[in-house]
């Protein structure tokens, strides 16, 4: 993680750097003797407790592995490190609770100024194009016009999605926790508001009824609980209103927690959502919006009515 961390002591930051660099190199037993040397200099450094964690793992050292992770989460509760993630894959923790708002936080604040480039160009993201032309298909098939009054964008990060509706939506509003990725989506004049905090809150306390059009695009890989989204979103859409996302998938039943740490949806998981909610499925579509290593990610694209 981008994030710069000190612990307050010149020599033990020394040290940790080192301990990263080994650890980088594949070093694992470097990493973990050096990470030790940080922690006899500052002991509540939650970095180096966590790298400590993650060296011991590689080396096959399970137990105290997890010893380290979980002190690393207890002074750094916020989790901005992501150790939840690594906990939830040593079975100490459920996987629903692996990722949480701090980490999603720190990852975009980490590359927000990049992050458009380093999607496109790298892995190919698709999504808003994608979701806009589902909605045209969506809107011709239930002879709706393709135009919005008030437009919801969960998750708007640098404001990708909000450039590609922004012709056909008097408004879009946008939500997201990361402050720098706000900071950007603002430089495109493509919202009437953006607000920083979770998006589940905001769907609440949104006008019942008051939008007519909701869009989350490769946001819900973040999270494990979608029910309670999904009932959010159908109290705040109007009667004529869409809700238009995608998801990543997998075959399986429910949602798992993959390597690359995001949450895929299982496609009878998704449906039977939709149904909950009081949604019809307008649109289900298998897709892949971006590429990891080259290889496409499965995904699901659906539009709710």
């Amino acid at each position: 993680m981008s994030e710069t961390w000190t612990s307050g002591d010149l020599l033990a930051d020394r040290r940790y750097a080192y301990a990263e660099a080994a650890f980088r190199d594949g070093d694992f037993g470097a990493a973990a003797d050096l990470a030790r040397q940080t922690l006899e200099l500052a002991p509540a450094f939650a970095p180096a407790h966590a790298l400590l964690g993650r060296a011991e793992a590689a080396l096959g050292h399970g137990a105290s592995a997890v010893e380290a992770l979980w002190r690393a989460l207890a002074i750094e509760p916020e989790d901005r490190l992501g150790v939840r993630i690594d906990l939830a894959r040593f079975g100490a923790l459920p996987p629903e609770e692996a990722i949480g708002a701090g980490y999603v936080r720190a990852l975009f604040d980490g590359y927000a100024q990049s992050f458009d480039r380093h999607l496109v160009e790298r892995l190919t993201y698709r999504a808003p194009a994608m979701i806009r032309e589902a909605l045209l298909r969506a809107c011709a098939a239930r002879g709706r016009r393709f135009q919005f009054d008030r437009a919801l964008d969960l998750g708007c990060g640098t404001g990708l999605m909000g450039r590609t509706l922004a012709d056909v939506c008097a408004t879009i509003e946008g939500v997201d926790l990361s402050p720098r990725m706000l900071a950007e989506a603002a430089k495109t004049q493509a919202y009437g508001m953006l607000r920083e905090g979770a998006l589940l809150p905001f769907l609440q306390e949104a006008p019942e009824g008051g939008a007519d059009l909701i869009v989350a695009a490769d946001v819900f890989v973040y999270l494990a609980a979608l029910e309670p989204v999904f009932g959010a979103a159908r109290r705040a859409l109007r009667p004529d209103g869409l809700f238009a996302f995608t998801v990543q998938a997998h075959a399986g039943e429910g949602v798992a927690l993959g390597a690359d740490a995001r949450y895929a949806h299982g496609e009878n998981d998704m449906r039977a959502l939709a149904a909950g909610a009081g949604f019809e499925t307008a649109l289900f579509e298998p897709v892949s919006t971006r590429q990891d290593r080259g290889v496409a990610v499965p995904g699901y694209l659906m539009v709710l009515a």
